[in-house]
């Protein structure tokens, strides 16, 4: 095992998650921030698209008013988990600078949909077969935060609900990344979306920083347009200077669970090594006793620290071994 050492950073790619209700800019938004980043490095963008919502800005549309002309990424159309896990994984990042999954939401929606077992009594996924349902989900996710590309997933907006401390009734406390509960805390930068309408009639787009680990956009509204700067100037470039050139990487489920499993196991055997040589030694000294003081000042030596190096079969032994002695002395006296 590696072992404490002394923290250093280990980010050399962003991670952000946007999200928001319909027509709110998380596509556009997301193709701005990672047409800044892969130009940077002179790499492409591989963009999930799981709606067709990037049809319209592969090509130019002189009308729009922010970035007119088309943008230049490669799109793999699907909603299916599986496909997408086994794509981007296959992405090669000395060509690919930036990934983006728009909408984590139908990823998620596709792997509760892949369940096929039986539902419970009330019409839901039982809560052992949970586990199973995650697994892709969560191999994925732990793919993405631990690639040298950028990463910026898209989900829709929900809403978040808690009962009523005075009223015990549910009541919406705030809106949500749709997705998987644990999401919105895997990227280093969550934004929610959202905009405002003037008196005029006029609308401004926003995005709220509602989470950031690096500490520089934290709790800010940041006005994405109208504005004389893009989005990619405005959240990704303030944050460049904070990356280094290694990726921590992020185990899988999988694989921490193989490596806690490898070192019970060892643990285990361990264990009963240890058991085996305590109940030998005090079994030994269990025969020398003649006395009932002897006997006493040995059960002293039998400290509950001794019993948890021992396994419960071997104490049962150890016990009976002690009952034996103590007929044994007493059978004597």
């Amino acid at each position: 095992m590696a072992g404490f050492r002394k923290a250093k950073a280990e980010q050399a790619a962003l991670k952000l998650g946007i999200y928001g209700e319909s027509g709110r800019g998380k596509t556009l938004t997301s193709l701005l921030i990672a047409e800044g980043l892969a130009k940077l490095d002179g790499k492409r963008i591989a963009y999930v698209d799981t709606e067709r919502g990037t049809d319209f800005y592969a090509q130019p549309v002189p009308e729009r008013k922010v970035h007119p002309e088309a943008f230049d990424f490669d799109a793999l159309y699907t909603r299916s988990i599986t496909e997408i896990l086994s794509e981007v994984r296959n992405l090669d990042p000395k060509v690919y600078g930036v990934v983006i999954i728009d909408s984590i939401t139908h990823v998620w929606e596709s792997a509760k949909a892949a369940y096929s077992g039986r539902l419970n009594a009330a019409g839901q996924i039982p809560f052992h077969a949970w586990a199973k349902i995650k697994r892709p989900y969560k191999d994925l996710m732990a793919f993405l935060l631990s690639t040298p590309m950028h990463v910026i997933f898209c989900g829709r907006e929900g809403k978040e609900y808690a009962n009523d401390e005075e009223t015990d009734e549910l009541k919406c406390v705030g809106p949500k990344m749709k997705a998987e509960g644990e999401t919105p805390y895997e990227p280093h930068i969550l934004l929610r979306l959202y905009t405002e309408k003037s008196a005029k009639g006029e609308t401004t787009f926003w995005a709220y920083a509602e989470k950031d680990r690096t500490g520089i956009l934290g709790g800010r509204d940041i006005q994405l347009w109208p504005s004389t700067s893009t989005a990619f100037e405005l959240i990704a470039k303030p944050l460049l200077g904070l990356l280094g050139g290694t990726q921590a990487q992020i185990a899988s489920e999988d694989e921490t669970a193989a490596k806690d499993a490898e070192n019970l196991s060892a643990e285990e055997a361990q264990k009963i090594l240890d058991s085996e040589r305590l109940l030998a030694e005090f079994s030994a000294k269990l025969t020398l006793c003649q006395d009932a003081a002897s006997l006493k000042a040995l059960g002293k030596e039998i400290t509950p620290e001794v019993k948890r190096r021992m396994t419960t079969a071997d104490i049962t032994e150890l016990r009976n071994r002690y009952l034996e002695a103590e007929k044994r002395i007493g059978g004597k006296a």
